[in-house]
């Protein structure tokens, strides 16, 4: 920019706005009128500058490589493998299955599926090493892009259970790394679990890292330590430049932390949009929150982003309800071009500043959790249960008080909007009564209390 056409003004720092504001507001506190308290700990300003951005760090994001993925449960490889081609010849540029047993054939879900431009991921909800090799053996002779995860930590947390046991599940983790071939198995960080559960910003990322350093220390001195391929789930949030900042500040301490290991293994970000804050009633209103979540993993920098359906709590997978999900990525994509500014963000006082205090204040937790055992031990004794179900109490109490707000449901609720007979799906929490080695972390929405009143109201 020519700065002659500035020449002629003097520069106004800091310190001089917050005093005019401090005069217009005519002895209000500043701090108790302008001044917004996260539940990070992170005090928002009303204004920021360039002296916000002191020694802030670069986080690394392209957002002209993101790709619209869509997810296909394959308990029927036919139907499944129908609605994948269908998808992609709809829009979606690549595909997610989520693999419920070792006895899916691949064969029959992956028939005709254009492995030369589609990237496929595929998600293991059981551990066999056998058919994991299987599966890389017939991916890698398709020349398929793309990549498998296992996150045996993040079934830990999420089940309470290891699939087998520690040292089983490791030396599975292990023998099928070490016989990695032309289509990766990748190393998995599922974030979303304690986002869902209620952990706020912070948390997250730290539980981010002290996840990944549990399988970083355990694989540091394997052969192919440096080859491996890690892939953070994240789960995005409704606050639109926090969760942007969160994205920022993954990279940020991922690069940190995979300096520390002499590394420069590739990370992989996967984002949906949180179903903490979703509801049931009112439920259209879902579509703009997913809107805007996908727009801060956009900006923030994943590598694919798959948005929910308005209505996946209630209704059962149905063709409209992920045809609008997936046009909501088309035309952010494609009418509002988020694909064609690299790093948007960048230099955005407000965001460059909250990227720097949510990685700082996530590395300091960290820290503690390395100090306090890692990140398995500290699951165990149900430490990061207890923080999560904290912030989790703090969030719901806002929710409780509406200072937190969910338009049609704990604000502006349309009496008339009746849901009892539309329910397809059980929409709340379930808990199975079964012994454990750990308390599982389970995520639960923040509207669910208020809407088992109405439904019982309707039921009347």
């Amino acid at each position: 920019m020519n700065k002659q056409l500035f020449d002629d003004f003097s520069e106004v720092s800091a310190k001089q706005w917050k005093q005019k504001i401090q005069f217009d507001l005519k002895g209000k506190d500043y701090n108790e009128t302008l001044i917004w308290k996260t539940t990070e700990g992170i005090d928002v300003k009303p204004f920021y500058t360039d002296e916000d951005t002191q020694d802030t760090f670069k986080a690394p994001v392209n957002n002209e490589q993101w790709l619209i993925n869509q997810k296909v449960y394959a308990g029927d490889e036919k139907i499944a493998a129908k609605l994948a081609l269908d998808y992609i010849a709809r829009g979606a540029e690549s595909i997610r299955f989520e693999i419920p047993s070792d006895s899916t054939h691949l064969d029959v879900l992956l028939k005709d599926f254009p492995f030369e431009t589609t990237p496929v991921y595929l998600y293991f909800h059981f551990l066999s090493q056998q058919f994991i090799e299987e599966a890389q053996a017939f991916l890698s002779a398709k020349n398929a892009k793309g990549y498998m995860v296992l996150d045996i930590i993040g079934n830990l947390a999420e089940t309470g259970n290891w699939y087998q046991s520690l040292t089983e599940d490791h030396e599975v983790l292990e023998n099928a790394l070490a016989h990695q071939q032309s289509f990766p198995l990748a190393v998995g960080i599922d974030t979303s679990i304690y986002q869902n559960a209620g952990a706020n910003c912070t948390q997250q990322l730290a539980y981010a890292m002290g996840h990944v350093n549990e399988y970083l220390n355990h694989l540091q001195n394997k052969p192919y330590f440096k080859e491996l391929t890690f892939v953070f789930d994240v789960a995005v949030g409704t606050n639109y430049f926090f969760e942007i900042s969160k994205l920022k500040a993954l990279r940020t301490l991922w690069n940190t932390l995979s300096d520390a290991y002499e590394i420069t293994n590739n990370c992989f970000i996967y984002a949906t949009p949180t179903k903490r804050n979703k509801t049931i009633y009112d439920y259209n209103v879902n579509m703009l929150r997913t809107t805007t979540e996908c727009m801060s993993a956009i900006l923030g920098g994943a590598d694919a982003v798959a948005n929910m359906p308005y209505d996946g709590l209630f209704h059962k997978e149905n063709e409209f309800g992920n045809r609008i999900a997936r046009n909501q990525l088309l035309i952010l994509k494609h009418e509002s071009y988020f694909n064609l500014v690299n790093n948007p963000t960048e230099g955005t006082y407000y965001i460059e500043s909250i990227t720097k205090q949510l990685a700082e204040k996530a590395l300091a937790v960290f820290k503690s959790i390395e100090a306090g055992g890692g990140f398995l031990a500290q699951l165990k004794s149900h430490i990061i249960q207890k923080k999560i179900k904290e912030s989790a109490a703090e969030e719901q109490a806002l929710f409780d008080a509406n200072e937190l707000v969910a338009i049609g449901t704990n604000k502006y609720p349309n009496p008339q909007d009746v849901m009892k007979n539309d329910l397809q799906l059980y929409p709340f929490v379930k808990t199975d009564v079964k012994k454990t080695l750990i308390e599982p972390i389970f995520g639960k929405r923040l509207s669910e209390a208020l809407e088992k009143e109405r439904l019982a109201e309707e039921k009347q």
